[in-house]
């Protein structure tokens, strides 16, 4: 399927963001069911969770929907610094009562699954931090995928548009969780809509803008921008159908929490989170070493959220998180789309 027939006939022009460790089935599902383009996050999933996952989505919809994978990059990491970092973590797993994960580089099976979804094609292929080579994109495409690349510059975009994309992602710098850059050596600052003019003057390809899009008002901006579709993932964080962690929730809506910042300090890599006490505390010792560093804090992570302490786990949150509401995927996807009306069921 192509991406001019995937994208431009969504009832709802929205595309749910595919958020590792959020995003389920039922979410991906109710929202193709909804009209939109659900999505599943294959990164951190094994091959068989993902091939289950993918399964589900099938038994639940025959609509259109997509997976999203992460382009593994280089073993840059420093040990000494990575080291180092544990120790200062180590008094944070005493406290929670838990130890530290084991902080190894890998490629999270990337070939496999790949190699599951030319098998199994699903109706979409995105990737994130990084273009992958031409072969992965055409054998994806020869196998029925319209496949999307994730971009956070106008360079990032031509070499996504040369290794022969469908269409790109193009995520600005209001955008919760891992900024999607193909490297991470510096944060990305530019705002959506500023970026999708930049991006537009640089491809023509469809583009869906993603960052910080929470309201109706906030896609028409970004499809008068340029974008055939939003793409969401905050406003889907407090629903029912996401995995988020309870505490992650009640601290989307707390306004202790309004403030957002870039951090490696949970994963080694730079996303957007709420400004907790681990993030104050690690931010400016952080190394950049992914995914080495979220091996590292997972065993961290996984007790506070076990605790219900949101001051140590990572709260990524976009820019307009407050507006989150906890209302059920479909429903955030029809007032996005400002067509919901009382008693409305997909």
């Amino acid at each position: 399927m192509g991406a001019n027939d995937l994208l431009y006939n969504l009832a709802v022009p929205v595309v749910q963001a595919p958020m590792a460790g959020a995003t389920t089935p039922v979410m991906a599902a109710e929202v193709t069911r909804a009209g939109g383009l659900g999505f599943l996050a294959g990164a951190l999933r094994p091959v068989d969770g993902l091939a289950a996952d993918i399964a589900e989505v099938r038994g639940r919809t025959d609509g259109p929907f997509g997976v999203n994978l992460f382009v593994p990059g280089p073993d840059t990491g420093d040990p000494a610094e990575i080291a180092a970092y544990a120790e200062r973590l180590r008094p944070d797993a005493v406290r929670l009562g838990t130890g530290l994960g084991d902080p190894v580089w890998g490629d999270d099976a990337f070939a496999a699954k790949v190699d599951l979804l030319r098998r199994d094609p699903v109706p979409a292929v995105t990737f994130t931090f990084g273009c992958p080579e031409a072969a992965v994109i055409s054998g994806l495409r020869a196998a029925g995928s319209a496949v999307g690349v994730t971009v956070t510059t106008a360079d990032e975009a031509r070499t996504a548009a040369a290794a022969g994309a469908d269409f790109l992602a193009v995520q600005g710098a209001e955008a919760g969780g891992h900024q999607g850059s193909f490297d991470d050596a510096e944060e990305r600052t530019v705002p959506l809509l500023d970026l999708l003019a930049q991006v537009r003057a640089a491809v023509d390809l469809p583009l869906v803008g993603a960052g910080g899009i929470m309201t109706y008002e906030d896609a028409a901006r970004v499809r008068a921008a340029g974008a055939v579709a939003a793409q969401c993932g905050t406003a889907f964080l407090r629903t029912p159908e996401s995995a988020a962690k309870p505490a992650h929730k009640a601290a989307l809506a707390d306004p202790a929490y309004a403030a957002t910042a870039v951090t490696r300090a949970f994963s080694g890599r730079r996303a957007r989170s709420l400004v907790n006490a681990f993030l104050r505390a690690h931010d400016a010792a952080a190394p950049a070493a992914y995914p080495q560093v979220h091996h590292l804090t997972t065993p961290l992570r996984a007790a506070a959220g076990a605790h219900d302490e949101a001051g140590s786990l990572n709260l990524w949150a976009g820019t307009g998180h407050l507006q989150a509401e906890a209302i059920p995927a479909a429903d955030v996807l029809h007032k996005l789309a400002a067509t919901a009306e009382p008693g409305w069921t997909p």
